[in-house]
């Protein structure tokens, strides 16, 4: 299965370390390839540095592209964590 989605990252400190942490955390539980991609930029969502190179800020539209058995699965824990602001008080 292949999902590809767009998602704005909105959080006020964007996609910083801690915020990024929890996201490949997140990814790195599913089987599924999981790449998010900023303006042609692409990155792993199971590799730290990867996430971070995006520098996502706030505002930031990432498209996420999921391919794998438990894709749906993984965008529905991705997307929450995102929509959730990283769980971070604003």
């Amino acid at each position: 299965m292949k999902l590809e989605k767009s998602i704005t990252i909105i959080n006020k400190l964007g996609l910083h370390a801690r915020a990024a942490s929890k996201l490949v955390g997140t990814a790195s539980r599913f089987e599924s390839k999981i790449i998010l991609n900023r303006s042609g930029q692409e990155a792993d969502a199971k590799s730290i540095m990867s996430v971070l190179m995006l520098a996502a800020s706030q505002g930031t539209e990432l498209q996420i592209t999921i391919k794998g058995a438990d894709a749906e699965e993984a965008w529905d824990h991705v997307a929450t964590l995102i929509n959730n602001r990283f769980d971070e008080d604003e």
